[in-house]
């Protein structure tokens, strides 16, 4: 459970979702403690962005975080793929509004992250756990968390088409199973909905080959899906970027329904402003290894919570 980073810088570029134009990307390996570190290179020199809740600008169609009137987009698949390696600590050097959306899921960060390999650092992760249940509800959209020493989640996802509809999927936060079950989920779309926003001038980066699009009656790909339930897998990626942006790891047993990226920063949102009511650190020794606690008392019902 030590920190980690990379052992040396990554450079990609690629096509921006939203803008369509080339970006350009570097990840360079950073000191302990210092976290995962946004930096917007632009004509107006460097600014850097840190991750926090209230740091996300928009979460209209993807992730944007921003300082004063620099903005990065589509960040949550770079997060997700950071946190299900285990990268602790990295500078994120972006030429450009937004990361480039490579095939539209994180497995093309993953290879890269991998290919120049991890570093194991000397001080232990910091590790936010939920001392105590929560549930966080708004219509039909909720999210409930039970205290667990690990990150857990079962995600919902309900669409009246007909080939969704109800899906659900189970995964335990590990880098093996990031890789094999999650990192190569795609992000998805309506293609009624993708020509309306490409008439608007937005998305129009978005193509075949870096989404799976649907029509009234299935999958436009020619290729189809990568898995049977891919988007629901898709959306585990994106909760699980988007729960990156508290700047720490969490620990508990998440049960999603029907969220998305404005609902998740609303949850974040609420938890950063209740840390102490919910959560706490996960202490460590001298090697690293998580210290024997003793067990909890048993946690009463979660009361609804509104945003």
């Amino acid at each position: 459970m030590k920190q980690q980073t990379i052992k040396k810088e990554i450079r990609c570029s690629g096509i921006g979702l939203h803008s369509g134009q080339r970006v350009s990307l570097i990840l360079r390996p950073a000191d302990e403690d210092s976290g995962i570190v946004f930096s917007h290179n632009g004509p107006q020199g460097r600014r850097l962005i840190h991750l926090s809740p209230g740091n996300v600008s928009s979460t209209e169609l993807a992730t944007t975080i921003g300082n004063g009137r620099v903005r990065i987009s589509t960040v949550e698949h770079l997060l997700a793929a950071l946190s299900g390696l285990g990268v602790d600590n990295i500078l994120v050097e972006v030429e450009g509004d937004e990361l480039p959306i490579m095939d539209g899921s994180a497995a093309s960060f993953v290879f890269l992250i991998r290919s120049v390999g991890i570093r194991r650092q000397r001080k232990a992760r910091k590790i936010l756990a939920f001392k105590k249940s929560i549930m966080f509800k708004e219509d039909n959209r909720w999210i409930r968390v039970t205290p667990y020493r690990g990150m857990k989640i079962k995600y919902t996802i309900d669409f009246d088409h007909p080939m969704i509809g109800k899906q659900f999927f189970r995964f335990e936060q590990e880098p093996q199973q990031f890789i094999k079950s999650v990192a190569k989920a795609r992000t998805f779309g309506f293609l009624r909905d993708v020509e309306k926003l490409q008439s608007m001038g937005l998305a129009l980066g978005g193509s075949l080959e870096n989404a799976v699009v649907l029509d009234e009656y299935g999958v436009v790909n020619p290729g189809g899906m990568r898995f049977n339930d891919e988007l629901v897998r898709h959306k585990v990626l994106d909760f699980i970027g988007d729960m990156s942006l508290l700047g720490t790891s969490l620990w508990g047993s998440f049960e999603v329904h029907c969220s998305g990226h404005a609902f998740n920063n609303s949850f974040l949102r609420f938890l950063d402003k209740n840390q102490n009511d919910y959560l706490e650190p996960v202490d460590f020794d001298l090697q690293g290894r998580e210290q024997e606690l003793p067990q909890p008392e048993a946690v009463p019902q979660a009361q609804p919570v509104m945003a």
